[in-house]
């Protein structure tokens, strides 16, 4: 993922991303254009509720689309919408799920938290859906995150440790 991150100052509340202006970005910075056309237009297409600032202060999550109004190389979502907008998937009701995993580090020495530096956790087994100081590392963090995303809205059904150590 190459997630990017602005800010920016609105008159006013607004909760239907059609009513935030377009914004741009140049897209040479990030590999996402050539520098010689390098201007990136962000199409917002979902609000949340921002946890880490909270008040007001909203998180935006937006398109990126060229000048001309095509989607860039890496926006993913464009042809999602696409299908999912389609007549006929409109008539269904599809199932699917996304699944959220990842590793947390260390910070000093960039090793998966849990682990002893420079070896290996013993085997999996005892880690998953884990309780304990010995056996769910970093369940601080992944509640922080828990509660960040139900506070935003965003539909999560859920957390749990993995098998690894950290994961």
């Amino acid at each position: 993922m190459d997630l990017r991150s602005k800010a920016r100052t609105l008159p006013g509340p607004v909760s239907d991303p059609s009513k935030l202006p377009k914004w741009n970005y140049d897209g040479s910075s990030t590999g996402q254009a050539p520098g010689e056309d390098s201007e990136v237009i962000l199409y917002p297409q979902a609000i949340f509720k921002d946890p880490f600032r909270r008040g007001n202060n909203i998180l935006v999550i937006c398109d990126a689309y060229t000048p001309a109004g095509v989607p860039i190389p890496t926006n993913k979502r464009a042809a999602a919408a696409k299908i999912f907008s389609h007549p006929d998937v409109v008539a269904e009701v599809p199932w699917y799920g996304i699944e959220q995993e990842y590793t947390l580090l260390q910070k000093d020495v960039k090793w998966p938290l849990g682990w002893p530096v420079g070896g290996y956790p013993g085997p999996q087994g005892p880690y998953y859906c884990a309780a304990g100081a010995d056996k769910a590392f970093g369940r601080d963090i992944v509640d922080s995150h828990y509660k960040a995303c139900l506070y935003a809205g965003i539909n999560i059904s859920g957390i749990n440790g993995e098998v690894m150590p950290g994961q």
